[in-house]
């Protein structure tokens, strides 16, 4: 062969390398939703500013990484039935017409709470205790009228939220303490009657714990055993820079799973800043200085720390990648760190940096490198 031809024939495979490199980079996603089709879900929770159409920084961000939407409070039962059989649906009902409108997979949070109730729902008109008959009445009424009426454009509903202690046992809420542990089952049976084909989760925070992981175990096997379907088990994602144990999660993931339960990972973000000690007191100059050391980034995220939090997420999708096949959903609780609740829990007025995207509405490097992790 001659020479020229030899040479001819190396540009032409260096060529066709290279349009193919090129052509597989375009083809690459270069979203969340899109990167991880095929895995789960990409979530996140919005407010009535989004789901309003007010928020459109958030929206348009919206729109191009999530597939699945939350409502942060407007279906909690304290916005949805402030008094007893009047309910408010104005806000309910403009989030799932966004989310129809936007082609989202759309949750429903929550039916029943022990926290951010009304009042009205445990009491009679002297104020003491309703009987059990009568609780038990109170939560098939409100369920039913919440379940029908979105009945068919919810793809699942949280139905019970954070009633098991992080060491296994019952929360002593007012629905146990009036009612018993049946109130779990009934609220499962209450939806599963208003929609049949809608999903059914229970949801709680901490799920890592070895406690709240075997009561969480032995409550659902429990339901099980008297017939009731449970078709999903969220674990709520706060988390910290080196909480929850990722060992420890992966435990409950799969105790979850072995269930028969698919695995939600819901509220998550990733608080950077340090605990707030409430025992920090009377000493006014003390308490100051302690403040101050409590918002240490009001100026910005140092890079160290920066770094560490892109870390820490990117371990948390690694795992959640390996157990794609026990995940339907992982839902960020929020889309930008200005609109975090972070931001004032547990005290007010704090700088915290907590989701995958800046105040200014941009992803952060970390989403990048989540995006990578699919298409390695």
């Amino acid at each position: 062969m001659k020479l020229s031809k030899i040479y001819q024939l190396f540009f032409l495979a260096g060529g066709l390398g290279f349009f193919l490199s090129a052509c597989s980079s375009a083809l690459e996603p270069t979203t969340l939703k899109d990167g991880y089709a095929g895995k789960f879900l990409i979530g996140a929770a919005i407010n009535t500013n989004i789901s309003s159409g007010r928020d459109t920084a958030s929206i348009r961000v919206l729109q191009e990484e999530f597939n699945s939407v939350s409502p942060e409070n407007c279906m909690k039962s304290e916005v949805l039935q402030p008094e007893k059989g009047v309910f408010f649906f104005d806000d309910a009902d403009q989030y799932v017409k966004f989310g129809e409108e936007n082609k989202m997979a759309i949750i429903g949070h929550c039916l029943i709470w022990h926290s951010q109730a009304p009042h009205w729902f445990f009491t009679d008109e002297n104020g003491k205790d309703v009987s059990r008959e009568e609780l038990i009445q109170r939560m098939k009424d409100h369920i039913t009228t919440v379940v029908s009426r979105y009945k068919g454009k919810i793809k699942g509903w949280d139905v019970v939220n954070e009633a098991i202690l992080d060491d296994g046992s019952w929360r002593e809420s007012k629905f146990y303490q009036i009612i018993g542990e049946d109130f779990i089952k009934l609220a499962f049976e209450f939806a599963r009657a208003a929609d049949p084909d809608c999903e059914l989760y229970y949801n709680d925070y901490s799920m890592a714990n070895e406690g709240k992981r075997n009561g969480v175990v032995k409550m659902i096997q429990k339901i099980q055993e008297a017939g009731v379907k449970v078709d999903g088990i969220g674990m709520q994602g706060h988390c910290t820079l080196n909480f929850p144990d990722l060992n420890e999660f992966e435990k409950s993931l799969l105790a979850f799973s072995e269930l028969g339960c698919q695995v939600n990972i819901t509220e998550l973000d990733l608080t950077v800043l340090p605990g707030y000690d409430p025992s920090v007191g009377a000493d006014v100059a003390a308490s100051q200085e302690y403040q101050q050391t409590l918002n240490p980034y009001a100026e910005g995220l140092p890079e160290e720390v920066a770094n560490q939090l892109s870390a820490r997420y990117t371990d948390l999708f690694k795992l959640f990648l390996k157990h794609h096949d026990k995940i339907d959903r992982v839902t960020l609780w929020g889309i930008t760190d200005d609109a975090s609740w972070r931001n004032d829990w547990p005290i007010k007025g704090r700088t915290d940096y907590a989701l995958l995207f800046d105040r200014n509405h941009q992803p952060k490097p970390v989403v990048k490198e989540l995006i990578k992790l699919v298409n390695n």
